[in-house]
């Protein structure tokens, strides 16, 4: 039962999408550099990914395999359409900031590779709550990257100035967020190693 219940919420700490896999992290590294951004690139990812596995379940997997996921990257690409116009209304200027790691996620690796190795295998029902907590973990990582990208590089948070004295321009550039996710992910291991460690002591 408890490898089940761990299958179904991984996503966030057993076998999060960016700590665990390094699956998407080109946008954070060369555009999480501030909250704003971080919103920005959570909308996308979120509508994207969820509207386009969930669609993507209803293709017959009668269907071969390799033009199973051209049809995947197929129908990723005209939910974009509409999600990228909407995000033109909201986030002007991230949209222009973040430039072609926009579309870029529109097949990102959650789609195109995890819909037939994980997801897909699912039922329904756990399927998708398995691709929310894969979400929610993206989500966490984005969002708190970004702000204390922004609080340390430009003493600013949400563009309003913080209280801070000595600002690390670096954080800012893209191998400041390169140097600080790969600090982010050594903690992550840690941590995720020794809540692993302490469940098996447990079971014995």
């Amino acid at each position: 039962m408890n490898n089940r219940k761990n299958s179904v919420f991984d996503g966030i700490l057993g076998d999060n999408l960016i700590l665990s896999s390094l699956m998407v992290i080109s946008p954070i590294i060369i555009c999480g550099d501030s909250v704003k951004n971080a919103l920005s690139l959570i909308y996308a990812f979120n509508s994207m990914t969820f509207i386009s596995l969930i669609i993507g379940s209803f293709v017959p997997k009668k269907i071969p395999y390799t033009i199973r996921i051209i049809i995947y990257a197929v129908i990723s690409s005209l939910v974009y359409i509409p999600v990228r116009w909407f995000a033109v209304e909201f986030y002007p200027d991230s949209i222009h900031r973040i430039g072609i790691y926009y579309p870029l996620l529109a097949v990102n690796s959650l789609i195109v590779l995890q819909s037939e190795a994980k997801f897909y295998r699912m039922k329904k029902g756990r399927m998708i709550i398995s691709l929310v907590f894969y979400i929610i973990g993206f989500d966490l990582v984005m969002l708190f990257t970004g702000a204390v990208r922004e609080f340390f590089a430009y003493g600013t948070i949400l563009s309003k100035v913080a209280d801070i004295n000595t600002t690390v321009s670096g954080l800012g550039m893209p191998f400041g967020g390169f140097i600080f996710l790969g600090l982010m992910c050594g903690v992550y291991r840690k941590i995720r190693s020794s809540v692993r460690s302490g469940q098996t002591e447990s079971e014995e």
